[in-house]
């Protein structure tokens, strides 16, 4: 793999999944990766144990960095502690999320607020702490993961997720635009279902509400049936570092020749065919607008 620099990396929710193995990946690409998590030193103390000894033994770059996405506190201090480290922050990969299952009525506000908060506001904190600095290095990448299920076909009881998801990729999207004449790249890396090899799944979060949810149930029994009927459809080579290894590709890519969407989908859900009309329509669109020196970040270095 050609690697065009040595990068200084953030990676949210790097504690398990696509999120801790993109880190292991970034780090033997030859990068400086920031596994950012939750309580580094209580509930999470073993997490980052194991990603020190991977860095110590084969010799990498890899951090555990305390980093609360639903606290600006948390993420102000984890983005400062880098950039006094290392002197920049070069990339952020924006991956903490939350899953959650079950029928859109059972679930309260207050609930769906919740997913919002860590899905689409989580970014938002972390972007507010890195891009003044990225703004003032006049380069950077911000790389998010999506879902198939922004574009692509999806199994109900996800409401409140995909909602958040797709909230979380039009907010980038629209970043995209406004970050760009900053010398600052904006890359989407976009999973389909993975019901081995991430916590997605078995940890997801349902709904308190259980009399709404059990006047559901004549279709209730199919709510079980989702991740069955998934893995079904998914190929027995389905792995999620396909996704990591993505992602550690596109870190290493030039600036300015990094792609705008990347799908990574063994289901073959639509998302891949939707992606590939979208961004043509969306690029004539802005060429009509004549905002086309949107499109692609600033030389500035």
């Amino acid at each position: 793999m050609t690697q065009s620099k040595q990068n200084v990396v953030l990676v949210t929710g790097a504690g398990t999944g696509i999120g801790n193995l993109s880190a292991r990946a970034l780090a033997a690409a030859g990068h400086t990766v920031y596994a950012s998590m939750r309580d580094v030193e209580g509930r999470n103390a073993s997490k980052a144990k194991a990603l020190h000894d991977y860095a110590a033994v084969n010799g990498y770059k890899l951090k555990a960095v305390e980093l609360d996405v639903l606290s600006q506190e948390s993420a102000d201090r984890a983005v400062q502690t880098i950039v006094e480290e290392q002197g920049r922050l070069d990339v952020v990969m924006h991956n903490a999320g939350h899953l959650v299952v079950g029928v859109v009525e059972a679930f309260s506000p207050e609930e769906m607020v919740k997913v919002f908060d860590t899905n689409v506001l989580g970014t938002q904190r972390v972007n507010r702490a890195a891009l003044p600095y990225m703004r003032a290095q006049q380069s950077g990448l911000l790389l998010w993961i999506s879902s198939t299920t922004v574009r692509g076909g999806f199994p109900p009881f996800l409401g409140p997720y995909v909602a958040a998801k797709a909230a979380m990729d039009s907010l980038a999207q629209t970043m995209a635009y406004e970050v760009a004449k900053f010398g600052i790249e904006t890359s989407f890396v976009v999973p389909g279902a993975f019901t081995q090899g991430t916590s997605h799944f078995p940890s997801a979060g349902h709904p308190q509400d259980e009399q709404t949810s059990a006047a559901y149930d004549r279709i209730n029994y199919l709510l079980d049936e989702v991740g069955n009927r998934l893995s079904a459809l998914t190929p027995p080579d389905a792995d999620p570092q396909a996704v990591a290894d993505e992602v550690a590709r596109i870190v290493n890519l030039p600036a300015g020749s990094r792609p705008a969407r990347s799908v990574i989908d063994f289901v073959n859900d639509g998302a891949a065919e939707v992606t590939e009309l979208s961004e043509k329509l969306r690029i004539e669109f802005v060429h009509r607008l004549g905002l086309e020196e949107l499109l692609k970040p600033a030389v500035l270095q």
